[in-house]
């Protein structure tokens, strides 16, 4: 099990053909229309977190048994993570001081139900005041329910398989939802529950079975039939784990809306750039099989949809073209290209008429010129798009921190701060103050 992440944009990578010369396409662009540097008023400038990747020692989380398994695949465990557990009030003075006004972070299921069907008072408080911090600072707090990770006890009685999931989801909605609702300005239901089942299809054979030992060996260990954590390569039924995700979504945004009906509710997807290369491109029906059935869940149940992007790809025939010669790449190998978000948008966008909050974008790497360059490039394309009248209401950088990037561990890179693993201390890379002057200005 490693970083779906990275995963997904490494191993589907293989994105553009040099006829199609990322420089080339996107001067072409910027010589046929010039772009309003302008931002709407209100528009959200933000970063992002996850609650698995930054609190550290989330000991009643799924994960934590898979992590610390004797032959586990993960090459670190989470451990103290960046102790934002403790050191939130740190990271919200982070965004601010960058000049954002928003923060998206997760709520962390296993630590407000660690044992089924016995919540934490304390735990939900603990979000209230990161809700009421965000407040304080200026900040619109934007809240995902449920980040990959689910607890324990819910992966032992096999997951998003058990007929029950989609019930015990809506119930933590509707508790955490009561408590925590009045303060937030945007929830989303799931994180990329779109990778769901499909993942698997792109990823060495070896990968996976690696993957299904882990789960077979903590189902063992905890002397139950299936042990099903939320960050998967291996799913054992992906038609019947992903209809029990989608009746979750539904029931979940439900009883968020029982608590607070006009508290904006949607889900976040993982959405690359698909291009169609020659007239029998097989680029459709990758779109449908990666994202189709979300798209229209989305579009029947949200009030906004999230775009999370990180690569293009570029579809022939028969599978998809090398990436030009030239191409910018991140650590993984992967293509860098500027326009990829603003594809990802107007797809969404054309695909349910929602309004769209791009809630991941960044990139994986060790040297920040490159976060610094892709930033306003993405952005300026951002903006064409919005220019042509997708209604982009925010963007959220991945990520505010380095951070615990599953599988990888902490190799990986995606922050706009990096931080000492002993001290904790953040320290902001350059790029930090690329995105905050662009959010201070509103304006490109």
């Amino acid at each position: 099990m490693i970083d779906r992440r990275s995963l997904v944009t490494s191993a589907m990578a293989l994105g553009a053909s040099t006829a199609m010369g990322s420089a080339a396409t996107l001067a072409k662009a910027a010589a046929a229309k010039p772009i309003d540097p302008r931002f709407p008023a209100g528009f959200l400038w933000g970063a992002s977190t996850a609650a698995h990747q930054v609190e550290g020692n989330n000991i009643n989380a799924d994960l934590w048994l898979i992590e610390n398994l004797p032959g586990t695949m993960f090459a670190e465990r989470s451990g103290d993570a960046a102790n934002s557990f403790e050191l939130w009030p740190t990271d919200l003075d982070l965004a601010r001081n960058m000049g954002l006004n928003s923060y998206r972070f997760s709520l962390e299921w296993a630590r407000i139900e660690p044992d089924k069907g016995h919540f934490s008072n304390a735990m939900l408080d603990h979000y209230k005041a990161m809700i009421d911090g965000c407040r304080a600072r200026g900040l619109n707090p934007v809240v995902t329910f449920n980040h990959f990770t689910t607890p324990r006890w819910f992966a032992a009685q096999g997951g998003w398989h058990h007929a029950e999931s989609p019930d015990l989801f809506a119930r933590f909605c509707d508790r955490a939802a009561r408590h925590l609702a009045g303060g937030i300005e945007l929830a989303t239901t799931l994180n990329e529950p779109n990778l769901v089942g499909v993942i698997g299809e792109i990823l060495p054979a070896a990968l996976v079975a690696g993957d299904r030992a882990m789960q077979e060996a903590a189902a063992r260990q905890l002397g139950v039939p299936l042990y099903a954590p939320g960050v998967a390569l291996y799913v054992q039924d992906a038609k019947l784990y992903r209809a029990n995700m989608m009746e979750a979504h539904r029931r979940g945004v439900a009883a968020i809306k029982a608590a607070r009906g006009a508290l904006p509710v949607g889900v976040s997807l993982a959405i690359l750039d698909d291009q169609a290369a020659g007239p029998h491109s097989m680029r459709d029906q990758i779109r449908e099989r990666y994202y189709g059935e979300w798209l229209r869940l989305a579009a029947q149940t949200c009030d906004f949809i999230g775009v999370q992007n990180y690569e293009r790809k570029v579809w022939g025939d028969k599978g998809p073209l090398p990436p030009p010669a030239d191409a910018r790449r991140n650590t993984t190998g992967a293509e860098v290209w500027p326009g990829s978000l603003a594809g990802a948008v107007r797809y969404a966008w054309e695909a349910t008429r929602l309004p769209v909050y791009v809630t991941e974008h960044g990139v994986n790497t060790d040297d920040d010129t490159l976060r610094q360059w892709l930033i306003p490039a993405a952005l300026a394309e951002l903006k064409r798009a919005m220019d042509d009248g997708v209604p982009v209401r925010g963007y959220m950088h991945w990520s505010l921190l380095d951070n615990f990037e599953w599988g990888f561990g902490y190799a990986h890179r995606f922050g706009l701060h990096a931080f000492d693993r002993e001290t904790f201390v953040r320290t902001a890379k350059p790029s930090a103050a690329v995105l905050g002057a662009i959010a201070r200005r509103n304006s490109l």
